[in-house]
């Protein structure tokens, strides 16, 4: 009996299934979803196919590689919509539980910078899919950390066909074959990015400046380790017109990395983060917003108002609205007198559209004669900081542990001094 079985079950599982057809998939949590065949190709350890799949209605980070065996026969009817409703609330559970996978010692958090994009046209949204929608890499390794990825990245053909990848987290050079990262390691000499120290907080924390027409390879290998986790953002091979701000944490073994930003040389609008990412071990801790913060930081020693590019992700928006909000209550906590949009922007380097659109969300901006006033008492400022939204950072930037000058190129101060002559 147990034989017949068992040879009804591999015809089963040998039967191929067909792309672009919805089916039911058992999900990591055992339940059943529908889910559509985005690509197939033969398995590693077995003569079968496995299948990768995207769950409807849910986040493409949760698309992933399923055997067949996890995949029912029948199709199923990809205009029969009663799932989604009840099965949309458990994405957010079913992310978090894939998360806790990232690492042998602690759990994968959310993305602090990253998420589901808006401000994307449809045409723009049709050929980033078509271009990204087939994860091949399944796993990295970054030091002591196995991480699952979320997303595809352009890494070179040879290593689109490897599920997992390692990569130096000091040098970021990548490499197919763990014995192969594993001779790298015992001959590599880097123990921190390259480029120039900027921040060092007593010995656990440090940013380092790298110019991208300095080390390219460096900032092309971060480029493409970042897009692992970052869904809408174009990855651009010349890096040369961008700084990055690595983000380490310093302990006797070197400098690790856990997060970074970039910036543009010379950005036409005053962005001053192109990109920003929080590794995944080390999200939902604080460094996000301290990558934030010390971006305001540089803008405030150039003397210049910035912001960063849009569109912001979901999480990013969240991200920057706390960090915004309690930048913005420290002042208004402490202020005596009257404070304009030019003063809190000239204080903290926040653009005034930010200041306004923060200040709206609590309540505290009135429309008054074709301008936004400020309208606050100490009463509404104590209600918003002992409120449960009200989130002081975990990392308070100290100003006396940076080491940077500005870099303001001619070009961007003509830009400022036409801005203002327009103003």
């Amino acid at each position: 009996m147990s034989r017949r079985k068992s040879a009804k079950s591999v015809n089963k599982d040998s039967e191929t299934l067909d792309v672009g057809k919805h089916y039911e998939v058992r999900r990591n949590d055992g339940s059943w979803h529908p889910a559509v065949v985005l690509h197939m190709r033969s398995s590693d350890t077995e003569n079968l196919f496995e299948y990768y799949v995207h769950y409807e209605g849910c986040d493409r980070r949760l698309d992933q590689w399923v055997p067949r065996y996890r995949i029912k026969n029948s199709r199923f009817d990809s205009s029969e919509k009663k799932w989604e409703q009840k099965d949309m609330y458990k994405n957010n559970d079913l992310l978090h539980k894939s998360n806790k996978r990232t690492t042998r010692s602690q759990n994968r958090r959310h993305n602090e910078s990253n998420g589901k994009m808006d401000s994307i046209t449809p045409a723009f949204e049709k050929e980033h899919e078509a271009i990204t929608k087939i994860k091949y890499i399944n796993k990295v390794q970054l030091g002591m950390y196995e991480i699952d990825t979320w997303y595809f990245s352009p890494f070179p053909e040879e290593y689109q066909k490897e599920s997992k990848i390692w990569i130096c987290e000091y040098c970021l050079k990548y490499c197919k074959l763990e014995k192969t990262f594993k001779y790298h390691m015992s001959q590599c000499i880097w123990r921190q990015p390259p480029g120039v120290e900027v921040y060092h907080y007593k010995g656990i924390l440090s940013i380092w400046e790298v110019d991208s027409s300095q080390h390219k390879l460096y900032c092309q290998n971060l480029c493409l380790l970042a897009k692992l986790f970052i869904d809408h953002k174009t990855l651009f091979f010349d890096v040369e017109p961008f700084l990055f701000y690595v983000l380490c944490k310093i302990d006797k073994s070197g400098a690790h990395l856990v997060g970074y930003f970039s910036k543009e040389k010379d950005s036409p609008d005053c962005h001053n983060v192109s990109c920003i990412l929080t590794m995944p071990p080390f999200q939902k801790q604080g460094y996000g917003k301290l990558l934030i913060a010390f971006s305001y930081e540089l803008s405030k020693l150039e003397g210049l108002p910035a912001g960063p590019e849009n569109p912001l992700s979901d999480l990013g928006k969240v991200s920057y609205r706390s960090y915004w909000s309690w930048t913005l209550l420290e002042i208004l906590k402490n202020a005596s007198g009257t404070l304009s949009l030019e003063d809190l922007s000239a204080m903290t380097s926040i653009t005034q559209m930010d200041i306004i659109s923060t200040l709206q969300s609590m309540n505290m901006t009135k429309y008054y004669k074709n301008q936004h006033v400020i309208c606050v008492t100490p009463k509404m400022v104590e209600e918003v900081i002992s409120s449960e939204q009200y989130k002081p950072p975990t990392y308070i930037l100290d100003r006396s542990a940076i080491k940077w000058k500005p870099k303001i190129h001619n070009l961007r101060l003509d830009r400022l001094r036409i801005q203002d002559h327009n103003t």
